[in-house]
């Protein structure tokens, strides 16, 4: 094994759902080991009455089962967790994961075999049994994934249905404007999963990696196009149900770059995206806003406190937020999600996000600088995000109509000098450096109302998202943390001619390659 695939588990952390899979697994050996002997024990006194009284067989019996259980588990579980069953390593998760499990308890069987005929005088082992313990335990373990599988794709059918039947304006065809970014791609999957049909409208400035797996889907219809055009919006809202406005610039230092561009596409855009679905009769529409409206403030905040943005990114994202609450009526109704820090990965990656960079750089650098460190951040996973959309979607009209929601937990309101501690945890060999403050951002977020409201419930942790990075590198699938497509800043930096080009007017795309939908042919999607 490599230095690299040894990474993940070197960060190995032990949670409650591992906890509880570990102690399953042990009931699950042990009963196949006690059953085993059972049958043995049957077999004997039944077919081989005579050999030996039942009353002896079965104290020896007892006894090699107390003598040898705790064995069985001290063998299984670490190979078990070699094996990927806790870590959920890319074999584990692949579809020979049936044959992984097989040569995990193959395995298990056979170094216990080992140690029981080495101690065969103290336990006093029925050779026999040891066939049928690894044909049951491996019935049983088989068998709990696979029942745990087909119970969640019960869940998610279930959940579909209702999810459908649910909403007393029957949405089902969902637009999301920025759809091939950081939390659009998440979305995008999310979406599908739960069965909704999902058109996405996107310039594809950073590429379509991040939502390309999803072309030839039935459910998906990608518009590659401005949102600035009007054109362009007018043709890819026909026929939807709800919009999930994502689109933006995003990030302070991005946003710097060129003020006057990023006030058309973060605000001047909003309200042409809003207007002509307003126009068509999409009665919701959903905004991703961010907690940094809040600017710089020591108290807990929520919904209802004072906004002070102290970055022009947060700027629009609150004037864009008036904008679209001026517009409420009956037959319009905004909802407004602010979004706390996000972390983790999705289809697009990136490492101008608070722990993402300071994880990346941990590994690649083996340093991460924390600036100052008293400064509070409220974080949130892209993926619960994601969730917060869909949550938002399907409650009642009524419920999210004109409302604001700050999107996160109350648990996840961290100093970014406890990120550096928990980074340091799970990347030991890394050198956390404290540097002067430089980043005026601080707020602490009450996030009561999303999760009464909306009953959401982050699945996600710090730790979670951190894990995840060190797995993205450990395999390969995240190189080098610079490349300037996982940083908006450095690549819109980089790119000073699509800078131009989109500083001068929209862009209308006239070519489409295969998978992509021109305008025109929308009515036809």
């Amino acid at each position: 094994m490599n230095q690299r695939s040894m990474k993940p588990l070197l960060h190995f952390r032990l949670t409650r759902e591992i906890i509880v899979r570990v102690l399953a697994d042990a009931l699950m050996v042990n009963a196949a080991l006690l059953i085993a002997l059972t049958f043995r024990y049957l077999w004997l006194i039944g077919v081989e009455s005579g050999v030996v009284s039942a009353h002896d067989a079965l104290y020896c019996y007892i006894q090699a089962y107390l003598g040898t259980f705790w064995l069985l588990t001290l063998v299984s579980v670490p190979v078990f967790y070699f094996s990927g069953f806790y870590t959920h390593g890319r074999v584990y998760r692949g579809r020979y994961k049936a044959l992984v499990i097989a040569q995990a308890v193959s395995a298990s069987y056979l170094i216990f075999s080992f140690l029981v005929f080495l101690l065969w005088e103290v336990t006093m082992f029925p050779r026999s049994v040891l066939l049928i313990g690894w044909f049951l335990t491996l019935v049983f373990l088989i068998g709990a994934r696979l029942g745990s599988t087909l119970w969640l794709a019960c869940f998610e059918a279930e959940q579909r249905f209702w999810s459908s039947h649910s909403n007393d304006d029957g949405i089902r065809n969902v637009l999301i404007i920025g759809g091939a970014g950081y939390i659009g791609s998440a979305l995008v999957e999310r979406l599908l999963e739960l069965g909704y049909r999902v058109r996405v409208l996107d310039l594809l400035v950073y590429g379509d990696a991040s939502i390309s797996e999803f072309y030839g889907h039935p459910c998906f219809v990608l518009v590659q196009g401005d949102f600035r055009n009007i054109e362009t919006v007018v043709g890819a809202t026909k026929g939807m149900d709800a919009i999930v406005h994502l689109g933006a610039i995003v990030g302070d230092s991005a946003c710097a770059i060129d003020e006057d561009l990023t006030v058309a596409i973060n605000l001047q855009a909003t309200r042409t995206i809003a207007e002509v679905g307003k126009g068509f009769g999409v009665k919701r529409f959903i905004f991703a806003s961010t907690c940094s409206v809040y600017g710089a403030s020591d108290e807990i905040l929520d919904e209802r406190s004072s906004l002070n943005p102290i970055s022009l990114y947060a700027r629009t994202k609150m004037e864009s937020e008036k904008m679209l609450l001026s517009l409420v009526d009956t037959t319009f109704a905004p909802t407004i999600l602010r979004f706390g820090t996000v972390y983790g990965l999705s289809g697009r990656p990136r490492f101008d996000l608070v722990v993402n960079l300071l994880t990346a750089k941990a590994i690649q650098e083996g340093e991460a600088g924390v600036f100052g460190g008293k400064q509070w951040r409220p974080l949130v996973h892209v993926k619960d995000v994601a969730e917060a959309i869909v949550l938002t979607l399907q409650a009642p009209l009524d419920n999210v109509r004109g409302e604001v929601f700050n999107v996160g937990s109350n648990e996840q309101n961290h100093q970014v000098a406890d990120l550096g501690l928990v980074i340091k945890e799970m990347v030991p060999t890394a050198r956390i450096v404290t540097q002067p403050k430089e980043d005026n951002r601080n707020y602490r977020v009450r996030f009561d109302k999303v999760c009464k409201s909306l009953n959401f419930q982050p699945r996600y942790t710090v730790r979670d998202g951190v894990q995840e990075i060190i797995d993205a590198f450990a395999t390969g699938e995240i190189a080098d943390y610079r490349d300037p497509r996982y940083n908006n800043f450095a690549f819109l930096m980089l790119h000073s001619e699509l800078r131009s080009n989109l500083r001068h007017q929209p862009v209308l795309v006239e070519h489409w390659p295969e998978g992509r939908v021109p305008v025109s042919n929308l009515a036809l999607a």
